[in-house]
């Protein structure tokens, strides 16, 4: 049904393949239109959009190991790490 397709980066102006398990998610997604970056020019377009986000310092309140946060640190709530998060969510 699906076929890699060669389309060429609006970005960089490399060719690129469009294949046949995207165009099936694609569809899947009821997406439209065909891409037209590249990975490479996509994940740098992504970064550029969102922009570099600045991180503070924070201690876990939970096993009490050096972490970063996206949110700047406030002590009337707790910080935990990515393990201890993941640990209290699960």
């Amino acid at each position: 049904m699906f076929e890699d397709k060669v389309l060429v980066c609006r970005d960089c102006g490399k060719e690129f393949i469009f294949t046949a398990g995207e165009q099936e998610f694609y569809a899947e997604k009821g997406f439209q239109n065909l891409p037209v970056r590249c990975k490479d020019c996509r994940t740098s377009h992504k970064v550029q959009r969102s922009g570099e986000r600045e991180m503070f310092t924070a201690v876990c309140a939970e096993c009490g190991v050096t972490t970063k946060v996206p949110f700047q640190p406030r002590n009337d709530k707790p910080i935990y790490c990515s393990a201890c998060f993941a640990r209290r969510r699960g």
